[in-house]
């Protein structure tokens, strides 16, 4: 089986062998996927990342070299808001507890005050999507595009309504982390991709990372249905903090194994629990902290758009960790296939 790896040693990145439960768990996934299906994988052990891709075509699954390939990674954008956010708190620039509405040029509804805190584990009571985006006629070939902050302050002035009171429960908002991104924004005085760029994507040389399109355009994986048909690409407008990222898994192995560093104080902290929602899962700054049933705590999220599916998991006590980016949209029933795969991955690192 040695053929479906492939690469080299370089400074920080390790290619060797997966071992065959790894494979096999990796070859059924892809059979049960459509032609012009593509998966994207690092697994992570002793802080060295392995690499290894595969690509569906004419009913035969074929390894590939694909870290270097762009996906959209979905809501894995999430962790890199969150760790934006930890950066001005470590500096000092603004508190968790902070209202974010010193940040707005306009009041929210009923005077309604919400913290950074409460933004960035979910639990700030905002719907998922506003009420416009989750329209049963809404298009979900590029259901953010047009919805803009003009649209954004519209919504938030004068029709917002809470499903839960602020800091109670922690509900998965889209909206939320959208927010964020823009709030995140005027707080810092840059646009969301300096912010990216200056304070994580250059920090870790992640250069083929962006929410930029056109700039990896010639790299992008073209995202599919479940029928192996082509389907657009998201553009996420103002909520670009919640899922606008393209990255491919050797940049987000270095993103992994930065968390790996003790001293990393800005990305540890987003690792801490900050809001418990059940005895083994809490929330930290948008990763959920998962306690796995070997007793070690992951950290965790997955992505998804119209045509592609992620999934990240990190143990740091191991330096291990499994990332995977696919071409097959989180809006169709084979993303399940792909949500699986990385929990069954990361416990294969636990035997």
């Amino acid at each position: 089986q040695g053929h479906f790896v492939y690469g080299q040693r370089t400074n920080d990145i390790h290619y060797s062998a997966f071992t065959i439960e790894q494979q096999k768990l990796l070859t059924d996934c892809m059979e049960s996927l459509p032609n012009h299906a593509q998966v994207s994988v690092a697994i992570i052990e002793n802080g060295m990342a392995t690499f290894l891709g595969f690509r569906k075509d004419m009913d035969s699954v074929l390894p590939i070299n694909n870290s270097d390939s762009v996906f959209e990674i979905g809501s894995i954008t999430k962790a890199f808001t969150a760790t934006l956010l930890a950066d001005l708190v470590i500096k000092g620039s603004l508190a968790l507890e902070d209202d974010i509405n010193a940040h707005l040029d306009y009041d929210l509804k009923d005077n309604l005050k919400i913290t950074f805190k409460q933004l960035v584990t979910h639990t700030s009571g905002l719907p998922r999507v506003p009420p416009a985006l989750s329209s049963p006629s809404l298009s979900l070939a590029n259901p953010y595009k047009d919805y803009s902050e003009k649209e954004l302050k519209t919504y938030l002035t004068n029709f917002l309504i809470l499903d839960t009171v602020p800091g109670a429960v922690s509900s998965y908002s889209n909206l939320g982390f959208g927010l964020l991104g823009h709030v995140l924004e005027a707080a810092a005085d840059h646009t969301y991709e300096e912010l990216l760029s200056a304070q994580i994507f250059s920090k870790y040389n992640m250069d083929k990372s962006t929410t930029d399109r056109a700039k990896i355009h010639d790299r992008l994986v073209t995202g599919i249905n479940d029928q192996g048909e082509q389907v657009p690409n998201w553009d996420m407008a103002v909520h670009m903090g919640a899922g606008g990222i393209l990255s491919t898994t050797r940049d987000l192995s270095k993103f992994a194994l930065a968390h790996f560093d003790q001293e990393n104080k800005t990305l540890a902290m987003t690792r801490t629990k900050q809001f418990e929602v059940t005895d083994n899962y809490s929330m930290g700054m948008a990763w959920g902290l998962i306690t796995s049933e070997s007793g070690d705590m992951w950290t965790w999220h997955n992505g998804g758009t119209g045509g592609y599916t992620s999934s990240m998991i990190l143990n740091t006590k191991d330096k291990s960790g499994v990332i995977i980016l696919s071409n097959i949209s989180a809006l169709g029933q084979l993303t399940n296939n792909i949500m699986g795969l990385a929990p069954a991955l990361m416990t294969s690192l636990e035997r």
